[in-house]
């Protein structure tokens, strides 16, 4: 319902534009629902970008990060492309 509104107002030639503005329509949407504010869910994003990088090398240009949101719960999806696993000398 508003997101057929909305791809009606943002209707482009390209199916990539209007694919993106649907995605961030999505984004924002969830997070107005949850209650987390944008500096909360930045300083997860940057947080989990730390750790992840101890272990793994990321491919930074195809980083995703999601908020998604039903009548249950709010989940923070994070896609991180893995480029090679980084070797530790020390065991865990």
């Amino acid at each position: 319902m508003i997101t057929e509104f909305f791809e009606r107002l943002f209707v482009t030639n390209s199916r990539g534009s209007r694919n993106d503005v649907k995605r961030r329509l999505k984004l924002v949407l969830a997070h107005d629902r949850s209650t987390l504010n944008a500096s909360t869910l930045e300083k997860m994003r940057k947080e989990i970008l730390i750790v992840v990088s101890k272990y793994v090398e990321l491919d930074t240009e195809s980083l995703e990060f999601s908020i998604r949101t039903d009548s249950r719960m709010t989940a923070l999806i994070a896609n991180l492309p893995i480029r090679r696993i980084l070797q530790s000398d020390d065991p865990l």
